[in-house]
């Protein structure tokens, strides 16, 4: 780090053996003390918190269990004749935007 401070309190964290080589080599490659290294990563990386996703949840319920029905009666020959692949990719792409604002929060 750039500032020169005098660093007098002390945190102890408990990682597996593999956790802590992988940190030692993050430090390394950032050409950074593992302390450095861990106050700046966790001192400038932001952190998103999802807002209430309950609703976006019970959407994606509602959506899959129309998805189900429909492919449902599908399987059963109530349709023969309608382009079926179009409105699944529809459920995808609608699925995908859901998830995306659920992980942006």
């Amino acid at each position: 780090m750039s500032k020169q401070r005098r660093r007098d309190t002390t945190l102890t964290i408990r990682l597996t053996k593999a956790e802590k080589e992988r940190i030692e080599r993050n430090a390394k490659r950032a050409e950074r003390s593992i302390t450095d290294y861990l106050v700046l990563l966790s001192l400038e990386t932001p952190i998103h918190v999802a807002e209430d996703v309950k609703p976006l949840l019970i959407e994606l319920k509602r959506i899959g269990n129309n998805l189900n029905q429909i492919t449902a009666k599908i399987n059963a020959g109530a349709f023969r004749s309608y382009n079926f692949e179009d409105m699944i990719d529809g459920q995808k792409k609608i699925y995908e935007q859901l998830l995306d604002i659920a992980r942006k929060g």
